[in-house]
């Protein structure tokens, strides 16, 4: 008999020292945002894993209690030097060991199979453990939330998706990566350089070689300027002139007055918050002297976020700021 009650001893000894080990790998806000995505193992975990140092109490109450009568019967069984032997071998390789590296890997399939039995022993320790819980609650306070970087999300990301058993690809950490990164950049970092912008003067005829240009060029909204290229006094749609005869009309008569002036020192998150509001395509890019200095789409900041360049039929360079640095260096 001593015999079968120190083997079920050692058991919950094994079992409360995973279950300790491994209710406390598990992190309450990780558990509480599988319980929103109706995660069945994890609502069951969080029940018991939200009350932290109740839980504690409890399967450290319960294991103590369990060691200390399991040495009890083993001094029945051995005597002196062999009995204390016998009992820390257990303790340690079948009630530590072998439980906690069990549970390290599967704490969350282990402990939803047997919170019911950490429901009982709360029940039945609850007289001695609440009191202690809420001392340490006063004094502890709630555990601290786990608050991640954006450089470790990121790694967290990449991580993931170099794992076999993630739904994570390659596309998806790009993007992700993306956008948790924009909002550090500038528009400065994205915007066109003025060098590589195409613009029209304001008193230009829209005539075949205006035209020409416009079609070239591929792009469907242009700058359009004063006596001096820092003068912008508005935006040309191409589409104004889509099958109409503006052979003698001046562009600055069908320049839309809108242009929308912003700082290159403005950081992407604002600038994009400003495109939705405004419901513009391009910005004119100003610096700290108001000089211009290129310009900035809803483009420029969607391929800053997907982290890839997004190319039409009618582009005819992949990355302009690229271009324009190159030609910088050219003339240098």
């Amino acid at each position: 008999m001593d015999y079968i009650i120190s083997i079920i001893l050692v058991l919950m000894s094994a079992m409360f020292s995973g279950l300790t080990l491994g209710f406390f790998s598990l992190n309450v806000d990780d558990l509480k945002r599988k319980v929103e995505l109706k995660d069945k193992e994890a609502t069951k975990v969080y029940s018991v894993r939200k009350n932290g140092n109740l839980l504690l109490c409890t399967l450290l109450v319960g294991n103590v209690a369990v060691n200390t009568t399991l040495a009890i019967f083993l001094g029945s069984i051995a005597s002196g030097v062999i009995a204390g032997l016998v009992a820390t071998g257990l303790i340690v390789v079948f009630g530590e060991i072998i439980p906690q590296a069990a549970f390290s890997r599967y704490a969350l399939q282990l402990g939803s199979k047997l919170v019911w039995i950490v429901k009982f022993f709360r029940f039945i320790l609850f007289p001695i453990c609440w009191p202690i819980a809420k001392i340490l609650d006063k004094v502890l306070g709630e555990e601290m939330p786990t608050v991640y970087s954006k450089k470790e999300l990121m790694h967290i990301i990449t991580e993931h998706e170099g794992m076999k058993d993630s739904a994570v690809d390659a596309d998806e950490e790009r993007i992700v990566k993306g956008a948790l990164s924009f909002s550090q950049k500038k528009v400065e970092d994205i915007m066109t350089p003025r060098t590589q912008v195409i613009m029209l003067k304001f008193d230009s005829k829209l005539d075949k070689i205006t035209l020409n240009k416009i079609r070239e060029s591929g792009h469907s909204r242009i700058p359009v300027y004063g006596e001096t290229q820092d003068d912008i006094l508005g935006i040309f749609y191409v589409k104004d002139a889509v099958g109409r005869n503006w052979e003698k009309i001046e562009v600055i008569n069908k320049t839309r007055k809108n242009a929308i002036f912003v700082d290159e020192k403005k950081l992407l998150d604002d600038l994009l918050n400003s495109f939705c509001k405004t419901r513009q395509h391009l910005y004119v890019v100003l610096n700290e002297f108001n000089e211009f200095v290129g310009i900035v789409t809803v483009e420029d900041v969607i391929e800053e976020i997907i982290g890839e360049e997004i190319i039409d039929e009618y582009d005819k360079y992949e990355d302009l700021q690229a271009r324009a640095k190159k030609k910088n260096i050219r003339k240098i």
